[in-house]
């Protein structure tokens, strides 16, 4: 009995460390594309400094999800939104919520590297410098710092000033996560960040994902079961724009409670 007690408060605390502070809540959100309803009902909070998974087949709400915790959905015309969505215990669907901060808070990383056609300390400095900041020394600080952070640096560190183009997928696509480190972000939004990567380039920023949880949290969207399973520590599934589970990652890939779950992560579907 004393063990069997002292496991179950294990297991509390081990949750308790995997949610600790919420970073965003979203409450009834709905969202609608016209008249296509993508987003049902979506009752969802996401903690500080954890990597958060979102799964689940095409279509099914999760970079839609994702674009609106930053309201970049809302550059999409015909784009409707209902219910709550808090960021650090602020409604930011109210007409007031400054979105331009809300970018700048909640960073954004793509499915293909998108740097910009600059030279890589230019892709860096231009966040900070749109900010205001113009002094060099603490421009080549933020872009040293951010190119470290992005675990890139040691590679580009005498190519500053060539253009970005010249890398490779996997570097571009580190360097775009030094652009969004460079302005200081709380969050960062993956949207199928390694897609279009080598496995080499895949593994090097699943490490990086791994090592920035200390400082950011992270949402990320991935199609990868292998990916949500090996570098995040909950994951939601969506299936028709409703989350069907959200858990820890350990129980939803071994003990999902939702028959859907266990079908998709299977393979049965998808």
């Amino acid at each position: 009995m004393e063990a069997t007690l002292v496991q179950e408060m294990d297991k509390i605390s081990s949750d308790q460390l995997l949610e600790g502070k919420k970073v965003f809540q979203a409450d009834k959100l709905n969202l609608w594309y016209g008249k296509d309803h993508a987003l049902k009902n979506i009752d969802f909070d996401i903690y500080e400094n954890n990597v958060t998974a979102i799964i689940g087949p095409s279509g099914c709400g999760k970079s839609t999800f994702l674009k609106s915790l930053n309201r970049m959905v809302e550059l999409v015309p015909s784009v409707k939104m209902t219910g709550k969505l808090f960021y650090r215990d602020e409604n930011i669907l109210q007409e007031k919520y400054q979105v331009e901060e809300l970018r700048t808070k909640v960073g954004m990383v793509f499915q293909k590297p998108n740097p910009f056609p600059k030279s890589i300390y230019e892709n860096v400095a231009y966040g900070p410098k749109i900010h205001g900041i113009r002094d060099k020394k603490i421009l080549g600080g933020i872009v040293e710092m951010s190119l470290k952070r992005a675990a890139i640096w040691d590679e580009v560190k005498d190519r500053l000033h060539e253009n970005a183009y010249g890398l490779s997928g996997g570097q571009q696509q580190r360097l775009c996560i030094a652009r969004c480190l460079a302005i200081e972000p709380d969050v960062l939004l993956m949207d199928e960040p390694t897609s279009a990567l080598d496995p080499i380039s895949t593994l090097k920023v699943e490490e990086l994902i791994q090592e920035l949880k200390e400082d950011y949290s992270i949402i990320i969207v991935t199609h990868n079961m292998q990916q949500a399973a090996r570098i995040s520590d909950k994951t939601a599934f969506f299936l028709n724009g409703e989350i069907v589970e959200y858990h820890n990652t350990s129980t939803i890939f071994s003990n999902p409670n939702d028959q859907r779950t266990e079908d998709y992560i299977t393979g049965r579907f998808g």
